[in-house]
């Protein structure tokens, strides 16, 4: 599961080309972190994962953020906001752990990607962005599909099927905030708060969990090669939104933001070859409603953008 920003890009050949590939790789990379997620799931809790996650890309991010002097910008009132963010991201990480102890890799993912769905409908409501028919249309396709997934996983294995949609809507608001302060902060600086306040609140949950003897919250001493596995979780997140920032900075979020959806086949192909899990017909369908939702309101809103007049007038006309 990824949670990339956009920031701003330079839509030179070269660089729409280099985005294209960086993008590629953080695709690539984001299934890897949900793999070992679901092998260090057989021994360890959901809130255990999810703090190694954030300690592993904290430790990995330090340097960057030493090595550029952005601690510098660190602030009490900045770090409030920083602290909300990463209790909405430690609530969608440890859905989505608790959700892949039990569910295949490519199905949990295929269901989260409704979150792009979800930020759109937000945008419209907190925002005050203008949402037409259309785009709310292909919101209700794109639920469609996830409902398609859903359905088989909600017989085998209940209620935690729908997990995925609370990760979904977690990351929307969590992307809504983002999306707030990306213009006012470094985002290495913005990632690397995000991960040590969610340390933080992994730890209390954790304490937490150890005294009311809370399983899915509960600290455990991991084996060996769970540790690893915890360890492999933080790279790899790590290494997927470094890839994922330096993508949308090198190129146009409209262009490469299409390539999110490579995410499921990637998920896809390693939950086949780790697993030998792959996804059935009917999953299928609702993945390609999915992909196909997902991808007309992205290409929507890219051609209402372009149809906005040049003017600096407030009351310019949108195309619903």
């Amino acid at each position: 599961m990824s949670a990339a920003s956009p920031h701003p890009a330079v839509s030179s050949a070269p660089g729409i080309t280099t985005g294209l590939g960086l993008m590629i790789v953080a695709m690539i990379f984001a299934p890897v972190m949900d793999i070992f997620s679901k092998l260090a799931a057989a021994d360890a809790s959901p809130t255990l994962i999810t703090a190694a996650r954030f300690f592993f890309q904290a430790l990995c991010m330090a340097p960057i953020v030493l090595w550029t002097g952005t601690w510098r910008n660190f602030s009490l009132r900045k770090n409030l906001s920083h602290a909300i963010r990463a209790a909405v991201i430690t609530l969608s990480m440890i859905c989505f752990v608790a959700t892949l102890a039990v569910m295949d890799v490519a199905d949990a993912v295929a269901i989260f990607f409704v979150e792009p769905i979800i930020l759109t409908v937000l945008s419209s409501i907190f925002l005050n962005e203008t949402i037409g028919w259309r785009r709310y249309t292909a919101c209700g396709v794109g639920f469609l599909g996830a409902m398609i997934i859903i359905r088989p996983s909600f017989q085998e294995i209940g209620y935690v099927a729908l997990l995925p949609i609370v990760t979904a809507f977690c990351v929307a608001i969590f992307a809504l905030m983002t999306k707030a302060l990306a213009h006012k902060e470094d985002p290495w600086s913005m990632q690397f708060q995000m991960s040590l306040w969610g340390v933080l609140i992994c730890a209390v949950l954790l304490l937490g969990g150890w005294a009311a003897d809370i399983g899915f919250l509960a600290p455990s001493l991991p084996h060996p090669t769970t540790f690893i596995w915890l360890v492999c979780v933080g790279i790899f997140a790590a290494l997927s939104g470094i890839f994922a920032v330096y993508a949308y900075r090198a190129a146009p979020a409209s262009v490469i933001a299409p390539l999110q959806y490579f995410e499921i086949v990637s998920a896809t192909l390693f939950g086949w070859l780790v697993f030998d899990a792959f996804p059935d017909a009917i999953k299928w369908l609702g993945i390609a409603i999915i992909i196909a939702s997902g991808l007309y309101i992205i290409w929507r809103e890219r051609k209402v953008a372009s149809m906005k007049p040049v003017t600096n007038t407030a009351n310019s006309s949108i195309v619903p």
